[in-house]
């Protein structure tokens, strides 16, 4: 875990993009200036080694080698961060997100690449980082 000041937010970010990771955290430090305390990992067993409770929000890309985004989702639950600040995204479409995640009761899955649902997330995300 890391060691996270008590006003900054920990978000945990999981994709094996590191220009998807760049983007996540210059978005979130841009929108959220002194309120979120940002990790990126491109490797996603490395990540599954600082999961904890104290993760505000963990954006979680589907599609990785080594481990997927379900295996990841399964061990950040055991390790205590809560389904409901845990937001999957991939290229496929929602359909499909859905289909494999809605049983999971994470709290979006999230189409990269679809407008509408670019603007919905924005929406998730202003509304988690208030609480």
């Amino acid at each position: 875990m890391m060691d996270t000041p008590k006003e900054l937010r920990r978000v945990v970010v999981v994709d094996d993009s590191m220009l998807q990771c760049v983007l996540w955290r210059r978005m979130l430090e841009s929108r959220y200036p002194d309120k979120v305390a940002v990790e990126t990992f491109t490797d996603p067993v490395e990540a599954v080694g600082v999961l904890g409770p104290d993760i505000h929000l963990m954006l979680l890309d589907w599609e990785m080698p080594v481990m997927d985004g379900m295996e990841v989702f399964e061990a950040a639950v055991e390790a205590g961060v809560n389904p409901k600040r845990i937001i999957i995204s991939s290229s496929h479409p929602a359909e499909r997100l859905h289909e494999a995640f809605d049983h999971t009761a994470c709290l979006a899955v999230i189409e990269k690449v679809e407008p509408q649902q670019q603007a919905a997330f924005m929406m998730i995300l202003d509304s988690i980082m208030k609480r």
